[in-house]
C-alpha cells in the first residue's frame, strides 16, 4: 500500500526579492497540495520579506545574521517535521506537477532515501542543467547531461550518486541518521558542495537516490549566486569535502587524482589571473588548505560495504565508472 508522507518545501534565501514571485507562485499550482511552505532567510536587505508577505500561507523563517546556505537550510530542517523535506532554490519555477512526482517516488518505495529533480534551464528550457548528479574520484561533482537538450536519454537510468539541493526531496529520517555533531549540511562548507558532502555520507552508508524525470523543475543558473563567490567556494570546497569523505582505501586508490586535478584548476586560474573569478578560485584554493586538517578531523571509519559502495558510485575522470 503506498503511504502518504507530510512534506515541508524549503526555500533558502538570500536577497531573493526579484525571483520570489515566479517560484512561490509555481508552488501555488502544484497538483499535489497539502505541502507546508517555509521561506528561510538569511538575512536579506533587498525587500524579500514584503515579497513573501503577499503569498498567504508561505511562513517567513527569518534569521538574524548570514550565515550561508548550509547554516539556513539546516535552521529551516530544524523548525520544520514533515516526514519529507523538499529543498528549493529561491531562483526556480517549478512545473505543476513537480512536488507529486518528486515526493511519489519516495511515497512508492521506501527503499529510496533521496530523489533528484529535473533541473531545466529557465531560458533555454529544453536544455538539463541536471538529471542528478554525480561524482568523480578526483573529487569534481557535475551535474547529469549538463547542457544537452532534453530528449528523454536520462528517463530510464533511475539510479544517481545524489540529488542537487536546488530541488531535492529528503527523508527525514534519513537526514538525521546522518547528521554530524547535530548538522545535516556541514555549515564549515558555507555554501557550495554542501549537498555533495551529503551525498558522499548517504553513498558511504548505503542510501539511494533516485532520479525523477517527471519532476521538472526550471533553474536560473546562479542567479543569486555565482561568479567570484562561487568560483571562492567551489576551489575552497573541492578539497575539504574530499578529503573528509574518502575513505582511506579509495584515497590511497585516488589520492594522485585528486592532486593532479588541484594542481591543473590551479595553473588555469593562474593563467587567467587577471580575472577576478579566477583569482577567486586560487583563494579559496589555499583557504582549503589551510582548512585542510580540521576537514581530516571530521572523518569517520568505514566499513568494507560502505567503501563498497562509494566505490560503485565513483566516476572516472573521463565520466565512466571509476
Amino acid at each position: 500500500m503506498r503511504e502518504t508522507l507530510s512534506v515541508d518545501v524549503i526555500i533558502p534565501n538570500y536577497n531573493g526579492a526579484a525571483h520570489l514571485p515566479a517560484c512561490l507562485t509555481s508552488l501555488q499550482h502544484q497538483t499535489r497540495a497539502g505541502a507546508r511552505i517555509t521561506v528561510v532567510d538569511d538575512a536579506s536587505t533587498d525587500g524579500s520579506a514584503a515579497v513573501v508577505a503577499a503569498f498567504p500561507g508561505v511562513r517567513w523563517l527569518a534569521l538574524p545574521h548570514n550565515r550561508g546556505f548550509a547554516a539556513a537550510a539546516n535552521a529551516a530542517i530544524a523548525a520544520t517535521d514533515g516526514d519529507i523535506v523538499v529543498l528549493l532554490n529561491n531562483d526556480t519555477e517549478a512545473s505543476a506537477g513537480w512536488l507529486a512526482a518528486l515526493v511519489g517516488a519516495l511515497e512508492s518505495d521506501p527503499t529510496v532515501a533521496f530523489a533528484a529533480s529535473k533541473l531545466m534551464l529557465f531560458d533555454e528550457r529544453d536544455r538539463i542543467h541536471s538529471a542528478g548528479d554525480t561524482y568523480r574520484a578526483d573529487g569534481v561533482p557535475g551535474n547529469r547531461g549538463v547542457w544537452q537538450r532534453d530528449i528523454g536519454q536520462y528517463d530510464d537510468q533511475p539510479e544517481v550518486f545524489g540529488p542537487c539541493a536546488g530541488a531535492a526531496a529528503y527523508r527525514r529520517s534519513a537526514l538525521t541518521a546522518l547528521a554530524e555533531d547535530g548538522q545535516i549540511f556541514d555549515e564549515d562548507l558555507v555554501m557550495y558542495c554542501e549537498d555533495v558532502d551529503l551525498n558522499l555520507r548517504a553513498r558511504r552508508y548505503g542510501l539511494r537516490t533516485r532520479f525523477v524525470p517527471g519532476a521538472v523543475v526550471y533553474h536560473r543558473l546562479s542567479a543569486t549566486g555565482g561568479g567570484q563567490l562561487a568560483s571562492y567556494y567551489c576551489g575552497r570546497n573541492f578539497l575539504l569535502v574530499w578529503a573528509k569523505n574518502m575513505p582511506a582505501p579509495l584515497a590511497r586508490r585516488h589520492w594522485w587524482r585528486m592532486v593532479r586535478t588541484q594542481v591543473r584548476l590551479a595553473g588555469e586560474a593562474a593563467w587567467h589571473g587577471r580575472e577576478p573569478a579566477a583569482r577567486a578560485r586560487l583563494a579559496g584554493q589555499l583557504a582549503g588548505l589551510r582548512a585542510l586538517p580540521r576537514f581530516i578531523a571530521k572523518r569517520r571509519p568505514l566499513d568494507a560495504a560502505g567503501v563498497s559502495a562509494l566505490q560503485c558510485a565513483l566516476l572516472d575522470d573521463a565520466g565512466g565508472v571509476s
